[in-house]
């Protein structure tokens, strides 16, 4: 016979339809035009493929090719009427053997499913030339945006909500707002879906992603669910004791300064740390840190000198490497 399309296809004539369709569409997937849009060679391989395949993938036609043999074109049940099943038109600018100019195959069952194939959004969406051209563009779904926002550490940890400018790709700017969840990190990202660029061929449009950065704050640190705050206290709170006022993300609240502390202590305040949109917030810790009057008044200085002189004990004895 002319052509042996079993040959074609590399399976044997008593090959199974589902053997059939598998080796089909394991050559379909390598010289498809779309793919190859500046190889002839693989434009003409396809063809015949394709040709071969319209044929024995056919149960009719292939019995009557298996019958007659090089016979059947002759006899006018040639190939180019479409394969089995729903498909969908490729035409082929070079034209089909025997004139036919298109043939037929599913696109989504050859490309899709079991992760054998590229994704057809990805092969298909936006391409214009080659050796290829669909008859209906797909639906593409459009690309996502990102925006980087700075808050301030205040309302990262209140939330709130963010203004942001957003430039469409007909060149107007669109204000949109987002809120920003109570306690928020650093890095995090909040989407907007259907925010992003619209989707070719009326597509879904893609999602606008808001990437959070977190400002510095002078005296309060973020670990985790906990905060941590320094706070000033004289040498009199520290020495003697006393109460101060500290403010937190749930308000202002007093707290005590045992007698004798030093720099460095630290004080816990349950349930004041960053704020928590389920469970429980975090805590505060206070750390105490002693400030010294830069200019110290004689007074001051001959205090600190006897006392210095009553209590001669070293602070550094346990200090070790």
């Amino acid at each position: 016979m002319a052509d042996d399309y079993y040959q074609i296809l590399g399976v044997s004539r008593s090959a199974s339809p589902e053997e059939i369709r598998k080796a089909y569409k394991k050559l379909a997937q390598k010289y498809h035009p779309d793919l190859n849009p500046d190889d002839k060679a693989a434009h003409a391989k396809f063809k015949e493929i394709q040709n071969a395949y319209d044929v024995i993938g056919d149960a009719e036609k292939r019995k009557k090719y298996d019958q007659f043999g090089s016979n059947y074109e002759n006899m006018g049940a040639g190939p180019g009427g479409g394969g089995p099943g729903g498909f969908h038109q490729w035409r082929s600018a070079g034209g089909a053997p025997g004139g036919g100019g298109q043939f037929e195959f599913d696109l989504g069952d050859l490309f899709g499913g079991g992760g054998a194939g590229p994704d057809l959004s990805d092969i298909f969406g936006g391409m214009g030339g080659g050796g290829g051209r669909r008859r209906h563009a797909q639906p593409v779904r459009g690309n996502d945006l990102q925006h980087d926002v700075t808050v301030p550490f205040k309302q990262a940890m209140e939330g709130g909500e963010i203004n942001l400018n957003v430039r469409r790709p007909g060149g107007e700017t669109e204000r949109l707002t987002a809120k920003i969840p109570p306690g928020i990190e650093d890095g995090k990202k909040i989407r907007l879906r259907g925010q992003g660029d619209p989707g070719p061929n009326g597509g879904p449009a893609g999602d606008l992603l808001i990437r959070i950065h977190v400002e510095s704050h002078k005296y309060f640190k973020r670990n985790g669910k906990d905060l941590e705050v320094t706070v000033p206290v004289s040498l009199a709170e520290a020495m003697l004791g006393g109460s101060i006022d500290v403010p937190t993300p749930g308000g202002t609240v007093t707290m005590k300064i045992p007698a004798g502390s030093s720099s460095g202590k630290r004080l816990r305040v349950r349930g004041q740390g960053v704020p928590a949109t389920s469970g429980d917030a975090g805590d505060l810790y206070v750390v105490l840190q002693i400030a010294l009057p830069e200019e110290p008044s004689e007074a001051l200085k001959q205090a600190v000198q006897q006392f210095a002189e009553e209590h001669a004990e070293d602070p550094r004895k346990d200090l070790r490497w």
